[in-house]
C-alpha cells in the first residue's frame, strides 16, 4: 500500500511541475515566435485550462497520499496520525488564505511584478528569493533568545 501511496504522490509531483516547466520553457516561447498574439492567447488558453485540470487532480492526489503516507507511519493512534492531523490543522487555513489572495490579487495592476521571460526571468526570482531568504534568516538569527554559541 506505501508503493501505491509513494507512486501517487510522486506522479502528482512530476506532472504539476514537469507540466509547468514544459508550459514555461517549452511551449510558450515555441507560440510565441510562431503565433501572433491572436492566435497565440486562445491555444494557450486552450492548452493551460485543460492543464489545469490536471493539476487540480494532481494537487489532490498529492496532499491526500502525503497524509496518507505520514498518517501509515505509526498505528491508528501513533505518532504518524498526530503529525497527519498537526500539517492538516496548520496547513489548511494557511493554504486557503494563500490561494484566496492570490486570486484577488492577480486581479489587480498593481499587485502583479513584471518579470523577463526564459532563464533571465528564472533567474531574477531565484536571486530575489535567495536574497529575501538570507535578509529574513539574518533578522531571525539577530533575534535568538539564550546565550549565543561560537
Amino acid at each position: 500500500m506505501r508503493s501505491i501511496l509513494l507512486f501517487l504522490h510522486l506522479a502528482g509531483v512530476i506532472i504539476w511541475v514537469g507540466g509547468m516547466f514544459f508550459a514555461h520553457f517549452c511551449l510558450r516561447p515555441a507560440a510565441a515566435a510562431q503565433l501572433p498574439p491572436p492566435q497565440r492567447l486562445p491555444l494557450l488558453a486552450e492548452v493551460l485550462g485543460r492543464f489545469f485540470f490536471a493539476v487540480a487532480a494532481s494537487i489532490v492526489a498529492i496532499i491526500v497520499s502525503g497524509f496518507a503516507i505520514i498518517g501509515s507511519v505509526g498505528t491508528s493512534g501513533g505518532f504518524g496520525w498526530v503529525v497527519a492531523e498537526l500539517l492538516a490543522r496548520l496547513l489548511g487555513p494557511a493554504l486557503w488564505w494563500m490561494v484566496t489572495c492570490a486570486r484577488v490579487l492577480g486581479g489587480w495592476a498593481w499587485a502583479s511584478i513584471p518579470v523577463p521571460d526564459g532563464v533571465v526571468g528564472a533567474a531574477v526570482v531565484s536571486g530575489a528569493t535567495l536574497v529575501v531568504g538570507l535578509w529574513a534568516r539574518s533578522r531571525m538569527s539577530a533575534h535568538r533568545f539564550g546565550p549565543d554559541e561560537a
